[in-house]
């Protein structure tokens, strides 16, 4: 098992999201000391990218923002490093392969053990070319972390087999955002998961109340909020860390009860 898999060890685990560099660096670096404070089991951070594909309007504009700021690959890492002095729950990377093979896989994956991040997440990478950097993210034990979809279907079985970390389970059709209601199967889906792995499932995309992270918590292992925490950046801006800290307050507390 991994750091990452050990989290889910003392129960559900709630798992936020937050678009690094958004609107600086030193506010991402306090938003993630709250949300370890707060009760975050793993913390997922956005590689700012120019085309994040799999994202809705509030995780682009993001993007945008922190582009704009000034955020780097470097700066991003330096800053974890700086982190990982005091945070000491799991950090995963979700990012696209562009930057990763800009950046250049092996200098990628060192400067990721350097700094302390224990997976990542590639919703461009589909399962059938996650080959060309499997094999030097296992060398830095570093977790692939798989995503499956409601489209997924006879290809669930086939990627929960060689997950890593946790499966990321996504909820709805589409890209990322807070949805009203999820329709989709996901008890379905977290079954053929568990038929095929041990490794823990976290529900996610279009969750956004403590109600709705229950819910998915009850069907699977735990739950990952992103947009609805990304939201609050954009409302609040420096300013944003205390209402961040609320609100995993209260989802890890919904996920647990």
């Amino acid at each position: 098992m991994s750091r990452v898999s050990d989290a889910f060890k003392n129960g559900k685990a709630f798992i936020p999201f937050v678009t690094a560099g958004d609107p600086t660096l030193d506010v991402t670096k306090e938003i993630v000391i709250e949300m370890e404070k707060r009760g975050a089991d793993i913390i997922e951070l956005g590689i700012p990218f120019s085309d994040p594909i799999a994202e809705g309007p509030v995780i682009q504009e993001a993007n945008e923002r922190a582009l704009a700021a000034g955020c780097t690959i470097d700066k991003l890492f330096d800053m974890v490093k700086d982190l990982r002095k005091t945070v000491k729950v799991p950090i995963v990377y979700l990012t696209y392969i562009n930057p990763i093979h800009t950046y250049g896989k092996e200098k990628f994956m060192n400067r990721c053990n350097e700094c302390g991040i224990d997976g990542l997440i590639i919703p461009d990478l589909p399962y059938e070319e996650k080959g060309e950097i499997k094999d030097v993210c296992k060398a830095h034990n570093i977790d692939m972390i798989s995503l499956i979809a409601p489209t997924s279907k006879e290809r669930i079985t086939m990627i929960a087999k060689e997950a890593e970390g946790y499966i990321y389970c996504v909820s709805s059709l589409g890209v990322t955002g807070v949805r009203s209601e999820i329709t989709s199967d996901i008890g379905g889906m977290v079954e053929l998961c568990r038929e095929a792995s041990n490794v823990p499932v976290a529900v996610g995309f279009g969750i956004s109340t403590p109600e709705q992270a229950k819910n998915m918590a009850a069907l699977s292992d735990g739950a990952i909020v992103g947009s609805a925490i990304v939201k609050m950046v954009a409302q609040y801006g420096k300013d944003v860390v205390p209402y961040i800290g609320d609100y995993v307050e209260a989802m890890k507390k919904a996920v647990i009860s």
